[in-house]
This record gives C-alpha cells, sequence and structure tokens, in this order.
C-alpha cells in the first residue's frame, strides 16, 4: 500500500512538472517584441555559461569606443594643450639634414656643418607646428565643402593652392 502511494504522487508530480514546461515554453513562444538597440548586424551578446566559474574564464577584454569617440576626445585634449605635438629631437635632426644639403661650401662651416641655438630650433619648430595646424584646418574646410568628412591629399593641395604663393609654398 506504501508503495502505490509513492508512486502515485511520483506520477503526479512528473505531470506538474510537464504541465509547468509546457506552460512556461507556450509563454515564451509568444513574448512581445521590444525595441533594442542596434548592435550593427552583429548577434546580440550573449553572456557566459553557466556551468563555467566566473574564476576560469578568459580574461575581459579591453574597452572597445565607437568609431570617432575616442578621435574627438583627442581633439578635445589637444586643443586645450599648449605643448609641442612634434619631438624636439627628431625635428632638430631633420632641420640639420636639411641645412646641411643647403650648405655649398664645406669648408667654411667643417665636418659639423652649422651650428644651432636650442632657442632658434625652438622657434623654427613653434612655427612649422602653427603652419601645419592652419593648413590641416583649412584642408578640413575644403573637406566639409565636398560634403565629406575624410581628409584627403586633394583636399591638402586645394587649401596651399587657395593660399597662394606666400601662404600655400609653391
Amino acid at each position: 500500500m506504501a508503495q502505490t502511494v509513492q508512486r502515485a504522487t511520483a506520477s503526479s508530480s512528473r505531470r506538474r512538472l510537464q504541465d509547468t514546461n509546457t506552460n512556461a515554453s507556450s509563454s515564451r513562444g509568444k513574448s512581445k517584441n521590444t525595441a533594442r538597440k542596434s548592435t550593427g548586424g552583429r548577434a546580440p551578446h550573449r553572456s557566459e555559461p553557466e556551468d563555467q566559474p566566473q574564476d576560469e574564464a578568459a580574461p575581459r577584454k579591453k574597452k572597445r569606443f565607437r568609431p570617432g569617440t575616442v578621435a574627438l576626445r583627442e581633439i578635445r585634449k589637444y586643443q586645450k594643450s599648449t605643448e609641442l605635438l612634434l619631438r624636439k629631437l627628431p625635428f632638430a635632426r631633420l632641420v640639420r639634414e636639411i641645412a646641411m644639403d643647403m650648405i655649398t661650401d664645406m669648408n667654411q662651416y667643417g665636418e659639423g656643418g652649422l651650428r644651432w641655438q636650442s632657442s632658434a630650433l625652438l622657434a623654427l619648430q613653434e612655427a612649422t607646428e602653427a603652419y601645419l595646424v592652419h593648413l590641416f584646418e583649412d584642408a578640413n574646410l575644403c573637406a566639409i565643402h565636398a560634403k565629406r568628412v575624410t581628409l584627403m591629399t586633394r583636399d591638402m593641395q586645394l587649401a596651399r593652392r587657395i593660399r597662394g604663393p606666400w601662404g600655400g609654398i609653391y
């Protein structure tokens, strides 16, 4: 008698479990569609499987920002700052190399070539950076005028041509 009671309760509990599973699956099938943020054509992110503990999971990936976010942050950073954008030593080497090419009489200056004051190199670098920043601003305006956001070589050439022989260096 005790065995039949146990069998009856076991079979009734199985039926109840099956009934709840069918109700849950039917309610899942008729869920409402809600608006979701676009994922750019990729499948939505799925969470890690439950059977794997968090300690054994792979290390977290570095956060990726949307395109343009970092660029805007860098623009704000460099507009606030006043430090030089080009490194001093590579710029000085370039200036010395160009000056060596311009010298015709090596006997007068020796093997070392011209000697430069640090303040002269600094003034030359300030002027060069100001010229380049202004040129990029003008070229960006040319790109925007052409209904583009990408800067191209032809924008730089047009900006230099519009400036004329004194502002654009022909």
